[in-house]
């Protein structure tokens, strides 16, 4: 199996060093850089060209939602993952319109950060609980925008319930069963939906879907989890 290759960004040297020998432990993780500041993860990742990279978001020279927009602009199948001690909402939403697959906070366990990088690499959308649910409410209280919904037709029917039931936290495992699909067709469907969307995770997708209306609160009302789940499980099916 081929490793996932990680970039960690803190400018906390303690935590940022503790992160890597955290994830170092794992077998199918490797960190290939650190950076102390949003400049040199910007740099790193146009050098090294991760799988998933890593980052908090008060940093020096460059802070972590333009060092995101810069990395997806350069390399766009870099997965960017926030680890931050923040949760207002104003950061939440500025990084994921900037591109990031996932949200989580440093009150986290070692093996939900584990897992949440798995999960970002195979396309899966990460968010802390807490995050989570602004998002479902900042859904909630947006007013209704007009003729929003018209360019539904850049998806196909099959790729919009693909998407419906990718907004309810189902894994693509879930979506082949109540589709009755394979799980192969399922992940080309969403290869489809990142490609026609130009995004490169579930959480963008979501975030797009959600924007323009596609994906509404009915969507997910009749579900436990929220619109996007925070994966607690290291061996969640994808």
């Amino acid at each position: 199996m081929d490793k996932i290759r990680i970039i960690v960004a803190d400018d906390h040297v303690v935590v940022r060093q503790g992160t890597c020998k955290l994830l170092e432990q794992e077998e199918d993780l490797e960190v290939v850089a650190e950076a102390g500041d949003g400049e040199e993860a910007v740099r790193l990742a146009t050098e090294f060209n991760p799988d998933v990279v890593i980052l908090d978001i008060a940093m020096p020279k460059m802070d972590g939602i333009e060092a995101t927009r810069q990395i997806k602009a350069c390399c766009p199948d870099v997965n960017v993952l926030i680890l931050s001690a923040y949760d207002d909402s104003q950061f939440i939403f500025s990084l994921l319109e900037a591109g990031a697959a996932g949200y989580l906070l440093k009150s986290i366990h070692r093996r939900e950060l584990i897992a949440a990088i798995r999960a970002v690499r195979e396309g899966e959308s990460v968010l802390h609980p807490s995050i989570a649910r602004k998002v479902l409410n900042r859904i909630a209280l947006a007013p209704d925008i007009p003729g929003r919904k018209e360019s539904i037709g850049v998806l196909s029917e099959r790729e919009i319930e693909v998407l419906k039931l990718m907004a309810t936290g189902a894994s693509n495992k879930k979506i082949a069963g109540v589709l009755h699909l394979s799980t192969r067709t399922v992940q080309g469907h969403l290869s489809q939906i990142f490609q026609k969307l130009r995004v490169s995770s579930r959480t963008e997708a979501l975030v797009w879907a959600l924007r323009e209306g596609w994906v509404t609160l009915d969507n997910v009302r009749h579900v436990k989890s929220p619109v996007i789940p925070m994966v607690e499980d290291p061996c969640r099916d994808h």
